[in-house]
């Protein structure tokens, strides 16, 4: 049912109740206490207002990874380096991750390998593991990881043949639902199968992942991130991709359907509802594309609108609407389920925004009010090769100690950033390893940021060679 204007100027004030933040980044909204106390009532000694963060990021000796004071980091796999337990090196180009508890002390993690088309491509594909086979011809796949109490790691294979394994998802029932950013059709590039789907790995039984089905029920698209609403069984979607702008969706289950392990794979192609966002503004105006909001706290109310052929055989499902049908975004990345609600990254901000100016924009959903609002938005980097900016925002985590982790995708100097509940910036860590040189001009980006599930340890990605590190220290001193 369509929002009536009253529903939305009531949802609007209900919605504008968050924080107002001020600072680089403009303003992050979520639910009462659920980040850190506002920093800006603390003071130094002297009465200056504390610094947000933990101080400023010191060059590394190694040459990886530059850290405040106190923070140190720990290699957890390396492609090239390191190997899986059937004795191949790690595979290549990290990217999303989500961490689960094991048995005794153990910490999973789920490391996505963005590796796009043939294997023949790529010189550390992920290794086709008996059994976990998509499609042979692809060069992707998960791994998972296994970090044992004493400091001991084993990796192995979690899923193989899929195809540009970007962003994803966990699930509350703890498995991963990893999403290709590639829909090539079999016999496109090589593909002996379709791609463009959603898988689930189970980090707690590999026998679980044995003979991958996609979960056709969430669409043929080019997939970047899904998280699940634990409540209403909802799974929410964003779609990275251009010529159109990609669509924000939402999955509704059948009746009766209910969510556990292994579940989705026991799907119908076509069961449950596949829609997408259509936003309105206060006025009951359309809005076209997201990139359109330009100031924070804008708060949009959401419908939903019927996907017509969700495998899109002939036509791309964020081609099959008609203007003013729905709602897109410039470049949509990272999700994560927190505040009862789904935030999400648009990795630009504004549609007159020139190719390098990769600024960006964080959303909340709220799916009991239907609005989205605007509570992040990053100005264009003026200097990206200097210390002291951000730009191109991509995956996305909350922090156990309040407020956002951001994984820097742009142009220049590559960052792990905070934004704290009083609407400051600090760094959290720098990219030192692909130094910009005549060959490579850029940064690899930092990818897969999430914390352990005790909160102790933060891991995350440096894309390209393929790093998995773990960051510890005293992350409760900061903001």
């Amino acid at each position: 049912m369509p929002l009536s204007r009253r529903d939305f100027t009531a949802r609007t004030v209900l919605a504008g109740a968050g924080v107002a933040l001020t600072g680089t980044v403009g303003a992050l909204a979520t639910a009462p206490g659920a980040l850190a106390a506002d920093d800006s009532t603390r003071r130094e000694a002297d009465g200056r207002p504390c610094e947000p963060g933990y101080g400023p990021l010191v060059p590394d000796p190694a040459g990886i990874l530059a850290l405040p004071a106190g923070f140190r980091y720990r290699v957890i796999t390396h492609s090239g380096v390191t190997r899986l337990e059937s004795g191949e090196t790690t595979p290549s180009n990290h990217d999303g991750t989500a961490a689960f508890e094991g048995h005794r002390g153990v910490t999973l993690l789920v490391n996505n390998h963005e590796l796009k088309g043939r294997r023949t491509n790529w010189p550390r594909p992920v290794p086709l593991a008996d059994g976990l086979v998509y499609d042979p011809a692809a060069a992707g796949g998960c791994t998972v990881v296994e970090v044992r109490r004493g400091g001991e790691v084993a990796e192995w294979v979690g899923i193989a043949g899929t195809s540009t394994n970007c962003a994803g998802g966990a699930t509350p029932w703890n498995t991963w639902l990893t999403c290709e950013e590639n829909s090539d059709l079999a016999g496109r590039n090589g593909m002996t199968k379709d791609h463009g789907y959603v898988f689930e790995v189970d980090p707690h039984d590999r026998r679980a992942n044995r003979d991958p089905r996609p979960v056709k029920a969430f669409g043929r698209y080019d997939h970047e991130a899904v998280v699940i609403d634990p409540r209403q069984g909802h799974a929410y979607l964003t779609e990275d991709a251009s010529g159109p702008n990609g669509l924000l969706y939402r999955w509704t289950p059948p009746r009766g359907f209910r969510h556990g392990r292994g579940r989705l794979r026991t799907l119908a192609p076509d069961a449950g509802v596949l829609q997408a966002a259509k936003c309105t503004d206060s006025s009951g105006r359309f809005v076209d594309d997201l990139s359109r909001a330009t100031r924070i706290g804008t708060v949009y109310g959401v419908d939903w609108v019927d996907v017509p052929d969700r495998d899109a055989r002939t036509v791309p499902v964020r081609g099959q609407f008609a203007d003013h049908a729905v709602t897109r975004g410039r470049k949509l990345e990272g999700m994560w389920w927190a505040d009862g609600g789904a935030y999400f990254v648009s990795s630009y901000a504004r549609e007159e925004s020139p190719g390098a100016a990769h600024d960006g924009q964080v959303w909340f959903y709220d799916p009991k009010r239907r609005t989205v609002r605007l509570t992040v938005l990053i100005g264009v980097n003026a200097d990206p090769s200097a210390e002291g900016g951000y730009d191109g925002p991509d995956n996305i985590t909350v922090s156990p100690y309040g407020g956002l982790v951001i994984a820097e995708d742009g142009s220049g100097l590559q960052h792990l950033f905070g934004a704290t509940e009083a609407g400051r910036t600090y760094p959290l860590a720098r990219n030192e390893l692909n130094i910009g040189t005549p060959e490579q001009p850029e940064y690899a980006e930092f990818t897969g940021v999430c914390f352990s599930p005790d909160g102790r340890t933060l891991y995350a990605n440096i894309q390209d060679p393929g790093i998995m590190l773990a960051v510890t220290g005293p992350w409760r001193r900061g903001h």
